[in-house]
């Protein structure tokens, strides 16, 4: 394991795109994708609640459910499961920034003490709508307090990664000062536990150009990755980024899960089908 400064880890993401690559982040629900991502090129190592419940073989939005404490799940797989088992790739923790039962700067003093890099906004409010979202954001559980925890992390000078889903939300964590916006245009499709309906690519275009239009303007150094929706494969990023400027993507389910889906299956095919001999 290797911790970072915020300036150590700006830097180092600084020379990523100097060098003419982009920057990849990726979710690690287990310690064995924290390795191989790692070994993969990985620039930044994500750990969700979410991971935990993906790689059970569960969809993703388990970790916006009650089915257990998001904050306690991804510090616990950080400091058992992946922290342990990297070497030099960053690795920022996911932060329930409206988890009520928190005192926000404590915890996240002992998220960096636990050795992480770095924060995001995970599980978000930003992925609800309708009456639930209205609900939350009346009763002091909503998407701005994700904001001021990307703004209090800020402010300790910790590394901070945002995701936002609409122009409105990137712009408030801009201001808020998080280094790196992830452009999250829905849930991953793809798979056997990934979304059925999500935007074209052509649509996730135009929203994640959007998004890095507007928080360029109030940060011109802003880091901006793309992710989710049809956003799933090499090919599907090499074409956002023919179309936005932006510094790269991040993957969680296109980064572990499907490639496990496909692995697994494909190998345990062909050792079924080899023949008995009678």
């Amino acid at each position: 394991m290797k911790q970072y400064t915020r300036i150590e880890l700006i830097n180092r993401l600084k020379a990523k795109l100097a060098s003419g690559k982009i920057i990849v982040a990726g979710g690690a629900g287990t310690g064995i994708s924290a390795k191989f991502e790692e070994e993969g090129g990985a620039d930044i190592l994500m750990v969700f609640n979410s991971g935990r419940y993906r790689m059970h073989g569960l969809g993703s939005l388990s970790g916006w459910m009650a089915y257990g404490d998001a904050n306690a799940i991804s510090m616990e797989m950080g400091e058992r499961q992946v922290l342990p088992i990297t070497k030099e790739v960053p690795v920022v923790c996911s932060v329930n920034g409206t988890d009520p039962t928190r005192v926000m700067s404590v915890f996240l003093k002992k998220v960096v003490e636990a050795g992480f890099s770095g924060v995001n906004n995970f599980p978000t409010m930003g992925m609800i709508d309708g009456n639930f979202r209205a609900t939350l954001e009346a009763t002091g559980m909503g998407y701005d307090k994700e904001v001021d925890m990307i703004g209090l992390a800020h402010r300790m000078d910790i590394f901070t990664m945002a995701y936002a889903f609409k122009v409105e939300e990137a712009v408030a964590m801009a201001k808020a000062g998080c280094d790196m916006l992830l452009a999250h245009v829905g849930l991953t499709s793809g798979g056997s536990i990934g979304a059925v309906k999500t935007l074209t690519l052509d649509e996730s275009a135009d929203l994640v150009a959007e998004m890095n239009a507007a928080v360029k303007k109030v940060n011109p150094e802003i880091m901006v990755l793309c992710h989710g929706g049809p956003i799933s494969l090499p090919k599907d990023v090499e074409y956002i980024l023919s179309k936005v400027k932006v510094e790269g993507f991040v993957g969680a389910s296109s980064m572990e899960r499907l490639p496990v889906e496909t692995g697994i299956r494909e190998m345990t095919a062909a050792f079924a089908a080899i023949p008995y001999r009678k």
